[in-house]
Order: C-alpha cells, then structure tokens, then sequence
C-alpha cells in the first residue's frame, strides 16, 4: 500500500520506521518543523530526517494548509497514519484515501482521549496503559477502533517508564492494522462515547500539589511527573520546591493537611481527607530539588518542619 505518513518528534519518527520496515511504500513524510520545546527535548527525535535517509520527500508544515492537501493528493495514498500530529486535520485531508485515516493514541480509548493519556493514566490510578490504532473522524480520538495492545502498569513505573514502553506498542500495532487493511479483514468496533474521557492539556498549575489528596493518590503523581517531565510542586517557608522521590509512610499520621514531620528517613506530610483524625498514611518525601536547582534529601531539607503550601 501506498502511505502518507504525518507526525512530529519521537512518536512520529517510531511510526515512520515501522513503516520503513514494513514492506509498504512510504510516499510522503509529514511533519513540522523542528523546534526546543522545553521537556520535550528528549523526545525530539527527528522524523524528517529519517525520512530524507530514506529518499522519501518531506513536507514541513506547522498545518495542514491546502498546499499539504494538494501535496497528498498528488501522493495519492491508500492511507494516512497518523502520530504525533499537534494541529487539526480537515475531513477534507483525513477522508481523501481509500482506507481513510489511522490515528495511533497512546490510551485504550475511550478512555484518556485528548493530552498526556499515559501521565494522567498513572495519576489516576488506572492498573494499565496501551496503543489503540482508530480511523480519523470529526472528533478528538473518537473514531471507531481497529486494533487495540495493552500493557500493565507496575507498582514502581514512572511516566517516563511507561511512554518508552508504550512506543515500543507501535511496530506491532501498526503492522497488524495495516495488515488487516490490506486484506481486507479490517473490523472496525465503534467506541462507547458513554465511557469516554477527556483530559486536557496539562500546564504548570496541574503539577502543583494538593494536600488534600490521599498518600497514595501523589505518590502515583510523583511518580507520574518525572524526568523530563515538569516535577510536582509545592511551596516551603516562602520557596517553591520540587518533589523528586516520595513513598507512602508505614505509619499513620494526623493533623493538618501538609504538617511535615521528619519521621521515617524523610520528610512525611500530613495528608488525605479528614487529616485530624490520623487515620491517614503519610507521603514520605525523600528528595526534593530547591528553586536554586540543588537537590537534597527530605530528611536534611526539612529539618526545621513546618508547613508545605500551594501558594
């Protein structure tokens, strides 16, 4: 089959080389132009460089203007695959092949539709993670589904942990979706919008702290938000402070929401719902990185004690 491939940094370079190594010709590389995008360095590997390797001709695009339309017409591509593409696509674009669309979402949709599916997965306490290859539509990642891999989500993953291995899905998923199209054996299930989630675009307030949460609930988020990721957050005597490694405490612990207590080899807060009456595991804060960019150890940081803060 002949293919268009559109996609940006290192999700879309992985599925412009699965399709290298299928046995598929790759007509046409779309992707934008390179750029520093603060923690998503390290996932900048280049697509159009890969494709320019490879003798297959690029298009740089920040959208998906009527010159790309006219150049994917020209192409005429029996698919479109798409990951990593971070503007919207017109029916009239995702509709010109014969096999439409393939989107590659790193959830099991329906649920975790729209931004970083795999960190608020973690943070939300989800027991797995995985790829799902669906067909373009008017909408955002709810298109009917063609194949769908999962992986469990471990006791120690970090964010970081689970977006490597979740790319590590993609080979495999494509291969079989483009396989099935190819054969004509493609099943198409439609998604149950009832059980669909939607989670936005995540921003620096969404790394910010809350107290009132359980000690389980941020040690998953400060697991979530690791490198490169922007870390969770919080304030200590007037400084914002970085949460680098927490665990949850073996003791119980009661009082207000953020009382630090040097206890268990670390700095263990206070948290959770009804904090007064101490029947609430705390989070033993190990490590911490200062607004100076050094990092410490919770025991010797918090020292003092006192109060942790989100402002």
């Amino acid at each position: 089959m002949r293919i268009v491939s559109f996609g940006f940094q290192t999700w879309g370079r992985k599925t412009l080389q699965a399709l290298i190594d299928s046995e598929h010709e790759v007509v046409l590389a779309v992707t934008h132009p390179a750029s520093a995008q603060s923690y998503k360095a390290i996932w900048s590997d280049s697509v159009e460089e890969l494709a320019r390797e490879h003798g297959i001709p690029v298009h740089l695009t920040e959208r998906a203007d009527s010159g790309t339309i006219d150049l994917v017409k020209r192409a005429e591509p029996d698919v479109i695959v798409v990951n990593s593409w971070y503007t919207w696509m017109p029916a009239e674009l995702y509709n010109l092949p014969p096999h439409g669309t393939l989107n590659l979402h790193d959830s099991l949709l329906p649920k975790f539709t729209g931004f970083s599916p795999v960190l608020w997965a973690l943070i939300s306490g989800e027991s797995e993670f995985g790829l799902t290859v669906h067909r373009m539509d008017d909408g955002l990642d709810t298109g009917d589904i063609l194949v769908q891999h999962s992986l469990p989500i471990g006791p120690a993953d970090t964010g970081t942990d689970l977006v490597l291995r979740g790319m590590e899905l993609i080979p495999g998923a494509l291969n079989e979706a483009l396989a099935a199209l190819e054969s004509g054996t493609a099943v198409w299930r439609p998604q149950n919008k009832a059980e669909r989630t939607y989670f936005h675009k995540r921003s620096d307030r969404d790394s910010r702290i809350d107290w009132n949460w359980t000690a389980e609930d941020l040690e998953r988020f400060v697991r979530a938000l690791s490198e490169p990721y922007p870390r969770p957050f919080t304030f200590y005597r007037g400084e914002r402070i970085e949460v680098l490694e927490a665990r949850v405490s073996e003791a119980r612990y009661g009082g207000t929401p953020g009382r630090v207590i040097v206890q268990e080899g670390g700095g263990a807060v206070v948290t959770g719902p009804d904090a007064h009456r101490g029947g609430n595991r705390g989070l033993v804060i190990t490590r911490v990185r200062t607004a100076a960019g050094v990092a410490q150890s919770g025991a010797e940081f918090f020292s003092r004690g006192g109060y942790l803060a989100d402002r």
